[in-house]
């Protein structure tokens, strides 16, 4: 374990970049130490203190494709490409007082896109990349929270012992804060089925609602509070983060009564033949400085395409709601379903370029064929633009992620299926495919087909 450890400090301080070779052996040492440790004792039923850690390698490559609007400066370069995200993360976790826990979350990750910048789709394809930046390995404190839960009867049921999560027993009816630096999807869109890049699927629609612009910074954290109220079948949630100073920067704006980004979400449980499901309403309002797409595309001039940044003056109100569904088909399978539109009036904040979202899919367990590690996982997602941005776009404008002065629109979907094998206790090799039409809404660009390996191993 120390030699691991000299060899993440000589990356992070060293002068030289940590290259891909590199980051492979790095990743292969954390498993071994992962397969050593799945020898330990499980926790006891009710835990005091918790130390987790993952470490995640996902390597993917795209092959040559169609690029007949000409033009690549925000597009994914049309010649063959790899790209490669490393991620190494503890969670360590402790009761601090009754009902109260703390967590701390430290991380380093690495890695580089698709044609070295993060540009050319609405829906990434690798959901670690937003922490990733460039081949040298980076620490950074991921999170810091604390949560307490106030106890209110109605019969009490199990929390398992899981990643940022104390086994124990609480009362179904209950309320619960969350405070200090955390991400808005640890509370909000707690998809079962569709939520971990690192072992569910892997692009952007498959982990939350793609039109879901939720306040952080650009690795996707930041600061605010949750609260969330627990009585019989229902929950309710509400939440205030701290939203990005410019945004997918950084530096995040800490003044919350003038900028911010609000949530809510009301969910129900049910059971359908014996089987659980759950029904939620997620409705999100964001308040900063952005620019609105119709000054942008008025400001639009011959000699530059960079007038986002000119009419981003004032604070601007953002917004959007959205529909999820998940459902257990048996004890092994389940299927998910997201729906939401966003206002679309005002630049991307926080998240990705997209402004109205669907994702589907189905994930099956490896039990029926006695792999019982093993997971299987498909989905399609669709994803579409306002009038507004779609409007900026085509008169030549220039957002974070797309555009490049020609646009034949149409809605860019993703198919995307994975198969996870499980190779020893705690870890798990993946492959996925996943197949984009219209990359950036264009359909003068692609099909582009990605494969992807992915090792992720857990202790």
């Amino acid at each position: 374990m120390q030699l691991v450890h000299n060899k993440i400090v000589r990356a992070v301080s060293g002068p030289t970049q940590f290259m891909t070779y590199s980051i492979g052996r790095l990743a292969l040492w954390f498993i071994v130490v992962a397969a050593q440790a799945s020898a330990q004792e499980p926790p006891a039923e009710k835990e005091s203190t918790t130390a987790r850690y993952q470490t995640t390698y996902n390597w993917q490559w795209h092959p040559s494709f169609i690029n007949g609007a000409g033009s690549t400066l925000k597009s994914i370069a049309p010649r063959s490409e790899r790209m490669y995200t490393f991620s190494t993360t503890a969670h360590w976790g402790m009761r601090t007082w009754e009902g109260a826990e703390l967590y701390i979350n430290p991380e380093i990750a690495s890695g580089v896109p698709f044609s070295n910048d993060l540009v050319g789709l609405g829906g990434f394809t690798n959901g670690e990349i937003t922490r990733a930046a460039g081949s040298t390995p980076k620490l950074y404190l991921q999170r810091l929270f604390l949560r307490q839960t106030w106890n209110r009867g109605g019969g009490t049921e199990g929390v398992e012992s899981d990643v940022n999560q104390l086994a124990g027993v609480v009362d179904k009816n209950r309320t619960v804060l969350t405070i200090g630096n955390f991400s808005t999807l640890d509370v909000f869109d707690r998809q079962a089925y569709a939520k971990d890049p690192r072992t569910q699927f892997m692009n952007w629609g498959g982990w939350t609602y793609a039109a879901y612009d939720y306040a952080a910074d650009a690795r996707g954290f930041g600061w605010g509070f949750a609260a969330e109220w627990y009585q019989d079948h229902w929950a309710f949630r509400f939440g205030r983060m701290t939203p990005p100073k410019v945004p997918n920067g950084l530096a995040l704006d800490f003044n919350l009564f003038k900028r911010f980004g609000d949530q809510i979400e009301i969910e129900r449980s049910h059971s359908i033949a014996d089987l659980p499901g759950k029904v939620r309403v997620l409705g999100w309002r964001n308040r900063g400085v952005l620019a609105r797409f119709d000054d942008a595309r008025a400001a639009l001039t011959a000699a530059g395409q960079e007038t986002i940044l000119e009419v981003r003056d004032r604070a601007q109100i953002k917004y959007g709601l959205g529909l999820a569904i998940e459902q257990a088909l048996s004890e092994e399978a389940g299927l998910f379903l997201r729906i939401m539109k966003a206002d679309g009036r005002t630049e991307t904040q926080a998240f990705t370029e997209v402004d109205e979202s669907l994702a589907t899919g189905v994930l099956l367990k490896g039990s029926s064929w006695g792999r019982a590690g093993d997971t299987l996982g498909t989905a399609l997602m669709m994803n579409g633009l306002s009038k507004h941005r779609r409007a900026y776009l085509e008169a030549g404008g220039l957002s974070y992620f797309i555009g490049d002065g020609y646009l034949q629109y149409r809605p860019e979907t993703v198919m995307e299926t994975f198969y996870s094998v499980s190779i020893a206790k705690h870890v798990w090799l993946t492959g996925d495919y996943q197949h984009i039409w219209n990359p950036a809404y264009n359909a003068a660009r692609g099909p582009i087909g990605v494969v992807a390996l992915r090792l992720h191993a857990e202790y």
